[in-house]
């Protein structure tokens, strides 16, 4: 269970420390004091899935794209679905939660679940369990993000993180309550209703840039979903940008690479050509949720533009 002692330890021996002005957790009051933070972060691997290389590629040929990824007899690539876990100020905040486990053998059919990992076991491996978790930040409500959110217990459907605060914006909660037709088979009720229901969720109120809470700034994107929140986390004197589902592989960074998911794929291109431009002039890091084997990316500022530069993890920070 969550130790307060460990995690000021943890903190003391492996986290910078920053002054930042401190945003309310509501996301809709600035508070005009400053505040010294910690900040540490865990890799959590929630699992990998397959979904269609073309799909997935968008206009990039498939002679390309299976060279970094290589498709299987029906065409599907295999995925991760990786989370990220944020200790600060005695909060532990996880980012997105995987596919969950609470389908019919009929939806998992579609999504082939193959690998060691869990999310459950992710966080124990870490030293936590699932009610250790003060607060869900979920970057958009698509089901292989926000699917783990929710469990079923008999009949019923409740927050899988009993104690936590589950974090959305009104913009992109009304889009995913009201599906388009496109997109609605990535909406499903059963992942997001009872967050709800339950009164345990909350709607963040800021604009892109702004501070959530310190050392974490919130980016939006709207080419791939409706108000899709990135986190922008400074750790250790780095900027780490959670890339969801604008950047899902380090393959994507480059601009044509494009998934055919993405609602409107024009804005895609530019909120990652705004995006890239911006991390590369200022030595971001990339954290990649759906990369199959690469976690985090520098970039290179190239004449033939903006590439991936060297690989690392979370770890080596």
């Amino acid at each position: 269970m969550f130790n307060k002692k460990r995690l000021v330890s943890g903190f003391q021996e492996q986290a910078s420390f920053h002054f930042q002005e401190y945003s309310d957790i509501a996301g809709s009051k600035s508070i005009s004091t400053f505040k010294r933070y910690s900040m540490n972060l865990h890799t959590i691997e929630s699992g990998n899935f397959k979904l269609d290389g073309g799909a997935m590629h968008g206009v990039v040929p498939k002679s390309m794209w299976q060279k970094i990824n290589p498709a299987d007899e029906n065409n599907m690539c295999s995925w991760a679905m990786r989370c990220l876990l944020v200790e600060t100020d005695g909060r532990l905040i996880l980012i997105d939660t995987g596919i969950g486990n609470k389908q019919d053998e009929k939806f998992f059919g579609h999504y082939f679940l193959h690998g060691p990992h869990s999310l459950e076991g992710s966080l124990r491996q870490h030293g936590f369990g699932m009610d250790d978790i003060t607060d869900v930040f979920l970057t958009h409500l698509h089901f292989d993000h926000v699917g783990g959110a929710v469990k079923r217990d008999g009949e019923r459907l409740l927050p899988a993180f009993k104690n936590a605060k589950y974090w959305s914006n009104k913009d992109h909660w009304d889009w995913a309550v009201n599906p388009n037709e496109r997109e609605k088979a990535s909406f499903l009720k059963e992942n997001i209703m009872p967050l709800q229901e339950s009164g345990q969720l909350n709607f963040i109120d800021l604009k892109d840039g702004e501070e959530w809470l310190p050392g974490f700034k919130i980016r939006y994107a709207f080419g791939h979903t409706e108000a899709m929140m990135l986190p922008q986390l400074t750790f250790k004197d780095k900027t780490i940008l959670y890339a969801a589902d604008l950047l899902p592989s380090k393959a994507h960074i480059s601009l044509p690479w494009v998934m055919s998911y993405d609602m409107r794929p024009l804005d895609t291109l530019n909120e990652k050509r705004r995006l890239l431009q911006e991390a590369a002039e200022n030595d971001w890091l990339i954290y990649f949720e759906h990369d199959n084997s690469v976690e985090l990316s520098s970039l290179a500022l190239t004449d033939r533009g903006i590439k991936a530069g060297d690989v690392l993890k979370i770890t080596d920070l």
